[in-house]
């Protein structure tokens, strides 16, 4: 398989190397081309613009940071213009539902394919290929890109174009929530004199397991916030959220309160930290070092 990458950075890089470990014919770009080159020991080949990246491909994976840089990428730096026609997009980046569905329109008029498929499961699940894998677009799309989210991940076809990012938003709602009741759940427990690593151990396989209990606990446990998913990009996709609430007339209140939340943490300067940092802005709160 033919395939290229834009976009190589903390999620970018593991799954690129993934596809050159598998066999792949990959061409990656990156703005930053020292990022990409770390692809060159892999196989890849590093293009200097993505019309080139994508000129070399069947398949363009795109790893970007919003809507309008994926946007700016397709359809002003050539992206969509390199790709042959019948060829297929696969937006992996986390936006806003209507601009996937936008850009899929779009892409069809200049005869190429659309899925939009954000993953979850962070640079652990990259690099292990295990991310989940939430696709839009039309089944037999799905189909052609199924070889390759397989190398990458687990994929499932949940709707129409956007529906990926629809599913990805409900991932982020549910885990910016969750970690904002761990944090707190454990800190009010450190507050109260208990042994907030115990208290973790005694809670887990209870009703209040979970995955972020598990890994985002262990950090807040551990104060290990190196940036694995960043504050501000889970703020990004709080924000999403919201906004997509807003054009469905559908009321988020609990979103809303931590969408506030996580604003809050980045304005007292934890934006490059992991997002279970948010613990740090609730400690800040209590008077908690």
């Amino acid at each position: 398989m033919r395939v290229a990458v834009l976009g190589i950075g903390l999620m970018g890089f593991p799954m690129a190397r993934r596809l050159c470990e598998a066999g792949c014919r990959v061409s990656v770009w990156n703005r930053s081309r020292s990022k990409a080159e770390r692809l060159l020991p892999f196989g890849a080949h590093v293009a200097d613009t993505p019309g080139e990246a994508a000129g070399r491909a069947d398949i363009v994976i795109t790893l970007l940071e919003n809507g309008d840089v994926v946007d700016d990428v397709l359809f002003r730096q050539g992206a969509a213009a390199g790709l042959a026609r019948g060829g297929l997009v696969v937006d992996m980046s986390s936006i806003l539902p209507r601009q996937a569905r936008d850009h899929a329109q779009r892409l069809a008029a200049l005869g190429l394919g659309h899925v939009d498929a954000p993953v979850s499961g962070g640079t652990v699940g990259a690099e292990a290929g295990t991310l989940a894998i939430m696709a839009g677009g039309k089944a037999g799309d799905f189909e052609r890109a199924r070889p390759v989210f397989e190398i990458l991940g687990r994929p499932t076809h949940v709707g129409p174009h956007g529906a990926g990012q629809l599913a990805k938003l409900a991932n982020q709602m549910i885990v910016g929530i969750t970690i904002g009741a761990v944090a707190e759940a454990l800190l009010m427990c450190e507050k109260g004199g208990a042994d907030m690593g115990k208290v973790r151990q005694a809670i887990g396989g209870g009703f209040a397991e979970s995955r972020v209990l598990q890994v985002h606990g262990q950090r807040m446990v551990e104060r290990d916030f190196t940036k694995r998913a960043a504050m501000t990009v889970q703020l990004k996709d709080m924000r999403n959220a919201m906004t997509t609430a807003g054009e469905l007339g559908f009321e988020a209140p609990i979103t809303g309160l931590f969408e506030r939340l996580f604003a809050e943490a980045v304005q007292q300067g934890v934006g490059d930290l992991d997002h279970s940092a948010l613990f740090v802005e609730l400690a800040r709160r209590n008077g908690m070092v």
